[in-house]
């Protein structure tokens, strides 16, 4: 067997912190937390929070662990993003936005939706 003839399996995908800035930030908003506030719970300074959040700026494993769990953000879109072509991109993105909201905006939301379910059972 002849090494240099080998090649190695290496996945170029690169994980986006954009949309994963973004979620941390609506999170700590909703708790009332401010970015000083979490620097000093996860032991980062305020610019770095700033930075994960507006920029995409990718945390330590240990520190994305400590985001995720301490503003029970999940995960699943982030590492298992849905294939552009599918059917099923909006839904992600609803569901999406919908992790994301706190309890009063689910109450509208869900208003909202029977609004729709009952309006559509009354067209003809």
């Amino acid at each position: 067997m002849i090494w240099g003839d080998i090649k190695m399996y290496q996945d170029e995908r690169k994980l986006d912190f954009k949309p994963l800035g973004r979620a941390l930030e609506k999170a700590r908003e909703g708790k009332g937390w401010t970015q000083e506030y979490l620097a000093q719970l996860v032991d980062r300074t305020p610019r770095s929070i700033m930075y994960i959040e507006n920029r995409g700026q990718h945390p330590s494993l240990n520190k994305f662990y400590l985001f995720v769990t301490l503003l029970d953000i999940s995960v699943d879109q982030f590492f298992f993003p849905s294939d552009e072509s599918s059917g099923s991109n909006r839904r992600n993105q609803v569901d999406f936005m919908l992790n994301a909201m706190d309890e009063k905006e689910l109450i509208v939301m869900e208003a909202t939706a029977e609004g729709l379910k009952k309006a559509r059972g009354t067209e003809k």
